[in-house]
């Protein structure tokens, strides 16, 4: 099989956003006793901010808290013929404004079984830093 090479390119802030819009489960990155820890989510995007849902636990503490955390996705052809990545890093906080919290709801599908009502709870990541990276020929959106 013949193997291909790409060059990495950087996308825009705008375009990152496009494509982040595009998914549902992504990563969320925080730090858990001074250790790292990579957590899956399911996201929505609202404006440049990535919000998701949480049960109390490692994501809840760092929202609570206001910690730095970093958010990923990313998309693939399993052929290797394109490619795309994005990473969000910026300050954590817990949704409380009803207002809010009631679009959170509408965005987010009740789609995992484990988030009832009782338990979840909605973080918003604002997105002070963004990059992306891609290769290949990413498709129309």
């Amino acid at each position: 099989m013949e193997r291909r090479l790409f060059s990495l390119r950087e996308l825009s802030r705008a375009r990152c956003f496009d494509l982040l819009a595009t998914l549902a489960v992504g990563r969320v990155g925080v730090s858990v006793r001074a250790l790292p820890a990579i957590l899956p989510v399911a996201y929505v995007v609202v404006g440049e901010r990535v919000v998701l849902r949480s049960v109390p636990g490692a994501k809840l503490d760092a929202a609570v808290h206001r910690s730095v955390v970093a958010f990923e996705t990313d998309r693939y052809d399993p052929a290797g013929t394109w490619g795309w990545s994005v990473l969000v890093q910026g300050v954590a906080s817990e949704i409380v404004s009803a207002a809010e919290l009631a679009e959170a709801r509408r965005m987010l599908p009740d789609d995992w079984p484990f988030l009832t009502d009782a338990v979840v709870r909605f973080i918003s990541i604002e997105a002070t830093f963004v990059s992306g990276r891609a290769f290949g020929a990413v498709p129309a959106l």
